[in-house]
């Protein structure tokens, strides 16, 4: 039995159009944002997509995704989760920065290093490593089973919580998942196999 597994980027927040380090901080969606997460919606509606249950970080940027998604498949409804497991990445002392201010405090080398490194920190935060200790464990005990029971789940988060289940889905490397750009508001569709391994991928493109 095939199960499906949608994940989408929030829509562009208020932080991202300021070029602002945003990690667990929790601004808002741009009016863009909005439209984008809509559009998210009307797209997994044409595709007559239905789902079991939804997923999302505790930030509102993704609950507010999910909120306009589920409208618009009409399911208003469904059974929602809400975990720090899916939170972005936390950035520590980057947080709030603003991403120029950054390299000029640091040197746009350090700062390269890491937004683009798998396994180096930023002072008091999370690699995308750290990221992945987290969400693949919540992925597999709590998001997983139900994919493969059969059921169609949808899971709302961020950037980097998302890289980190895509690289172990598509079994990519540390250096191969950070040179991937997550759009915002573009869903992912995956179908699984009953062993959990992915028969097909399809990102649904405006």
């Amino acid at each position: 039995m095939s199960g499906t597994l949608v994940l989408v980027r929030h829509g562009q927040s208020e932080w991202n159009l300021k070029n602002l380090f945003t990690g667990w901080r929790d601004p808002g969606l741009t009016e863009l944002g909005h439209e984008e997460a809509i559009d998210a919606g009307k797209r997994l509606k044409a595709k007559g997509l239905k789902f079991d249950i939804a997923y999302t970080s505790v930030l509102s940027r993704a609950q507010a995704t999910l909120q306009h998604i589920l409208e618009e498949v009409d399911q208003t409804g469904l059974e929602t989760i809400r975990d720090q497991a899916l939170n972005e990445r936390d950035y520590g002392d980057l947080a709030g920065l603003n991403k120029d201010d950054a390299r000029a405090k640091w040197g746009e080398e350090q700062v390269h290093i890491w937004r683009r490194s798998y396994d180096i920190s930023p002072p008091g935060g999370e690699s995308l490593r750290d990221t992945g200790a987290r969400v693949w464990p919540y992925y597999l005990h709590e998001v997983q089973p139900h994919v493969l029971r059969g059921e169609t789940v949808l899971v709302a988060a961020h950037g980097n919580s998302l890289r980190a289940l895509i690289m172990a889905l598509d079994g990519l490397t540390g250096e191969e998942i950070v040179a991937q750009e997550l759009a915002t508001g573009v869903p992912i569709i995956y179908k699984l196999n009953a062993d959990s391994t992915v028969a097909s991928k399809e990102v649904l493109e405006g």
